[in-house]
């Protein structure tokens, strides 16, 4: 049995007692081979053997005492207000590729649909020949199998759309087309659901580009942020002038990565399994750098702000950006200790090459050194056991077809506080 617990996280391996998960459905059987690459997609996933890999893996999180929410059963409820439904509909009618008839149309017929039926669309997508309306050109003009509501099968990978702090959630803004409209429903649910009424947020979808794969709490204080093909340096310094702001952290890492596929976001090649322990991709660890970002506080209101802007903070911040160090120097000197130590994937560089690709190094951390892994990467799994790491080995042959592993698909919204001293 659990229990509710306190909002907020300060690292990545505190007790954890709440998560955000998202059971795959509808809009994974919505990808084709036409349209999996456009979606983020590396293969069709078998949907069912999908939704019995994710089951499993939500019961071994119960199993260790985590309290498991499901973002569609937020969605839904979040939509029985009036407010949110009307935000909701005219956030998903707002696209130029509708065309201004069908567009009142589809508003007009949202609006009919009970909250489950509107939750179900906003997420799983709306087809042409979904939809009968008279006198469009559009509908006419598009093939019956073409989105007018593009599905969203990159919900599965609640790590990104948002990620908690000590106090707030942070709410990101995602780089890729097919993922934009994520944060919308995310922000949507941490705004009208009563479970986050009066939630302080950070960041904001309208922002510069932060997504939640590129930010590790490796401590109380100190927050890595991986800039790279999703995350850009202007959203890492945005990020970094908030957090700093509000006192939530006194230095940001900003560690660039490669801009490609296999290392998208600073997760797939690092994830903490310990306060002082990471597992991480050997074959780019001693290219893996990082620039410490500190901050002076100063009282009065920053000039030139987006609209949009969910912060509120009354201070600005004067960003100091210090030399560049290895990452696990620079991360073991902000947090205060002598050594962050590492646990590479695999066992040579092809094993470690193919369990990278695999996720072998996206664990989810239940608590210290007790952590969640695809089982296919054995031999990164043995190493993680023989370091002191407890694994929680799961199936995820269908899962990891959009390429993320156990943090990827998990958002902590509450962890006890750790100590690293």
């Amino acid at each position: 049995m659990t229990t509710t617990s306190a909002l907020g996280a300060n690292s990545e391996v505190g007790q954890l007692g709440t998560v955000l998960l998202h059971r795959p459905g509808d809009e994974l059987r919505r990808l084709t081979p036409r349209n999996n690459d456009s979606l983020l997609f590396d293969g069709i996933p078998w949907v069912g053997r999908a939704q019995d890999e994710h089951d499993a893996f939500a019961d071994a999180l119960r199993a260790h005492g985590v309290e498991v929410l499901y973002l569609v059963e937020l969605l839904t409820e979040t939509l029985e207000s009036d407010t949110a439904r009307a935000v909701a509909i005219d956030q998903v009618t707002a696209t130029l590729h509708l065309g201004q008839s069908l567009r009142q149309h589809l508003h007009n017929a949202l609006h009919q649909l009970a909250p489950h039926g509107l939750a179900h669309v906003l997420t799983a997508g709306l087809r042409n020949d979904e939809v009968h309306v008279a006198h469009s050109l559009v509908t006419s003009l598009l093939a019956h199998d073409d989105f007018l509501i593009d599905p969203l099968p990159n919900l599965l990978f609640t790590r990104d759309s948002s990620f908690w702090l000590p106090d707030r959630v942070a709410i990101t803004s995602l780089a890729m087309p097919a993922r934009q409209r994520e944060t919308q429903l995310t922000e949507l649910v941490y705004t009208h659901h009563p479970r986050f009424a009066g939630v302080p947020r950070a960041h904001g979808w309208q922002l510069e580009h932060i997504e939640g794969g590129d930010v590790l709490l490796l401590a109380p204080g100190v927050v890595a942020v991986g800039v790279g093909e999703r995350t850009t340096p202007a959203g890492t310094e945005r990020f970094a002038q908030q957090t700093i702001a509000a006192g939530l952290a006194h230095t940001v890492l900003a560690v660039p990565i490669a801009q490609e596929r296999a290392t998208m976001h600073l997760d797939t090649v690092v994830t903490m399994v310990d306060v002082d322990k990471v597992v991480m991709y050997p074959n780019i660890a001693d290219s893996l750098w990082a620039y410490p970002v500190t901050g002076e506080v100063q009282l009065g209101s920053a000039s030139g702000e987006p609209s949009g802007e969910p912060s509120g903070d009354s201070e600005t911040v004067t960003l100091s950006v210090g030399p560049a160090a290895p990452f696990l120097e620079a991360a073991a000197a902000a947090i205060g200790i002598d050594q962050m130590h590492r646990i590479d994937t695999g066992l040579d560089p092809v094993t470690a090459e193919r369990e990278q690709w695999d996720d072998g190094n996206n664990t989810l951390a239940i608590a210290p050194r007790l952590a969640v892994a695809y089982e296919r990467n054995v031999e990164t799994n043995e190493r993680l056991e023989k370091a002191g790491i407890e694994v929680i080995a799961i199936s995820g042959s269908e899962l990891g077809s959009g390429r993320g592993g156990p943090r990827c698909m998990s958002c902590p919204v509450s962890r006890q506080s750790v100590q690293t001293s």
